[in-house]
């Protein structure tokens, strides 16, 4: 009421202009004192809410989810071992094929001729060595009687050695000229299934190229040719020397094909290579898959999820709550005075969609998962529960508005 009094007086005696100005100017300080006290307590905002999980240590198999490529069981080259023209093919193509099987017969006209001409050899052979045995047994007695020179015994026993050495290279070019009958009736090595013929009657195939007629494969089971960065089996190898891992022991693997759906049969981990691929830095495991019903593909990719380890004392975190970097791996902690601090951790897979921690955190702590974006340096944060469905936490209070400018009026 004064300031009323006071601006009516003004207005008559020419001051009202300064007067003004000095009511604008408390208005502003009134305004300004409401702002700083935030609220009707007077206090600071309250924390930010931020969605943690609070970590307990369990056990956990490390599954990881590495590419792989699938691989015949046992595969056989047909090849040619004779040179010659193909005359017929006697198998359906993609078909299965038993061991010793006719496959193709190569003109063996040539061979079959090799093969009289080297028994005429060998006949003609052991003609020759009966004489020379007769002689040598006729002339044994006469020797010890010294009927005879030394030079006509010794003569004797060459001859029949000759024609031991002369048989006997006849018989080695009748086994040489039969194989070759035989290698032109062109058999299966393996039992398996068969795929298409690569030449056709009339093809003329070689020896010398050992051209490629066919190829068998066996596919009741398969071999899964697995890679892994060495890095990471590095670490895994750590992980057990320290103990902070055990082995997986019957490990097994399982396929999942293009279409994300996983394979009926497990498959058996085999081994690990003994080195690493110079131009990939990448390691090869052998697993073993069944394929009774022929599902499977050699040359197929796939996906494996591969059980390599076991932990009794390992954590699992959501994989948003861990941030990975040239420096190593970190999270964010909510300590005892409530303010968040960055923590170095180890980790050793995932499993599902949560990595597994193999140290750098204790149990009962709370790792931030969820308001990141409102953290703070140095401010409190005020832990809630995150929701694992992936529900943002509750919005932090909204801090008091400020008073409208007629507020400062009252």
């Amino acid at each position: 009421m004064d300031l009323a009094k006071q601006l009516v007086s003004s207005a008559t005696s020419g001051r009202l202009p300064a007067l003004l100005a000095l009511a604008s100017a408390a208005t502003l300080a009134a305004c300004g004192n409401a702002e700083g006290q935030g609220g009707p307590g007077g206090g600071q905002m309250p924390p930010t809410q931020v969605g943690v999980v609070t970590v307990q240590p369990a056990g956990v198999t490390l599954t990881t989810e590495l590419p792989g490529r699938l691989e015949a069981w046992r595969t056989a080259q047909v090849r040619a071992r004779v040179t010659g023209v193909v005359k017929k093919r006697v198998f359906e193509e993609g078909a299965l094929v038993k061991q010793g099987q006719s496959l193709f017969q190569i003109d063996d006209s040539a061979y079959r001729a090799a093969l009289d001409s080297a028994l005429a050899t060998q006949a003609k052979a052991e003609a020759g060595l009966a004489q020379a045995s007769a002689l040598l047994e006729r002339n044994r007695p006469l020797a010890e009687a010294r009927a005879i020179s030394q030079q006509d015994w010794v003569a004797t026993q060459a001859a029949h050695k000759q024609a031991l050495a002369d048989t006997a290279a006849a018989k080695a070019a009748v086994t040489q000229a039969r194989l070759n009958v035989n290698y032109a009736a062109v058999q299966a090595p393996i039992s398996g299934r068969i795929g298409r013929a690569l030449v056709t009657e009339g093809a003329l195939v070689s020896q010398a190229e050992a051209t490629l007629l066919a190829t068998i494969q066996q596919t009741d089971k398969l071999y899964v040719n697995i890679t892994q960065s060495a890095t990471d089996a590095l670490r895994l190898k750590r992980a057990f020397e320290a103990g902070k891992l055990q082995s997986a022991q019957g490990a097994q693997a399982h396929l999942v094909m293009d279409d994300g759906t996983e394979y009926a049969q497990p498959a058996k981990l085999l081994f690990s290579d003994l080195s690493v691929d110079p131009t990939s830095g990448q390691v090869t495991l052998r697993a073993e898959v069944p394929n009774p019903k022929g599902e499977l593909l050699p040359g197929l990719y796939v996906k494996v999820k591969l059980d390599q380890a076991k932990s009794s004392g390992a954590m699992l975190l959501p994989q948003q709550a861990v941030t990975r970097g040239a420096a190593g791996d970190t999270v964010l902690v909510v300590g005892a005075d409530h303010q968040v601090a960055p923590r170095p951790v180890q980790l050793g897979g995932t499993q599902g969609s949560q990595w597994v921690v193999l140290g750098g955190l204790k149990a009962g702590e709370q790792v931030v998962v969820d308001g990141f974006q409102k953290i703070r340096p140095k401010a409190p944060v005020a832990p809630v529960p995150w929701a694992p469905s992936g529900a943002a936490p509750a919005a932090a209070s909204a801090p008091a508005a400020p008073a409208p400018a007629s507020a400062a009026s009252r």
